[in-house]
């Protein structure tokens, strides 16, 4: 492993990422719900059924409290509700009311077309079915080390001379 190509690909990503995010904060779509409202509620909708606090907070961009006041703030609006879990009744779900769920397919159907307009038009199909199998293969390689030491994989590296 390079260490610095590594970074260099890590940079590469993130320059995309808030290139396109810029451009898409831009529009129009979100004068009633913002882009982290939309995540909240689409990781929601993604999952279809109530979920943890905490299960959402692994889904989105916020830490811990900046998420339980965003939630608070969507429940006022009446898109979000709180209920006792079933199965653990000291622990609190949220799940979309059908407000929220028509507030994120509504944006969801916009979102998705600029998505396709900027990534989908600077991708070919081969290259966009690349790109998800090596996001999703990330993805899968940080969540398998989910009990390691941050650190640990680095030092490593480091220590093996592969850096």
């Amino acid at each position: 492993m390079s260490i610095r190509l590594a970074n260099e690909a890590w940079e590469a990503v993130m320059t995309a990422h808030a290139r396109l995010n810029s451009r898409f904060a831009a529009e129009r779509m979100w004068a009633e719900l913002s882009m982290r409202e939309y995540d909240v509620l689409y990781t929601l909708a993604k999952r279809g059924e109530p979920m943890r606090l905490s299960e959402v907070h692994h889904g989105v961009l916020l830490s811990q409290p900046a998420l339980s006041r965003l939630v608070d703030r969507l429940e006022a609006r009446g898109l979000v509700a709180r209920e006792v879990d079933a199965e653990d009744r000291r622990a609190i779900q949220i799940s979309l009311t059908e407000a929220g769920a028509e507030a994120q397919r509504s944006v969801g159907r916009q979102h998705a077309r600029s998505i396709g307009r900027d990534v989908g038009g600077a991708l070919g199909d081969d290259e966009l079915r690349e790109l998800r199998r090596l996001a999703t293969k990330l993805a899968e390689s940080v969540d398998a080390c989910a009990d390691v030491a941050p650190n640990a994989a680095v030092d490593a590296a480091a220590d093996d001379g592969r850096s």
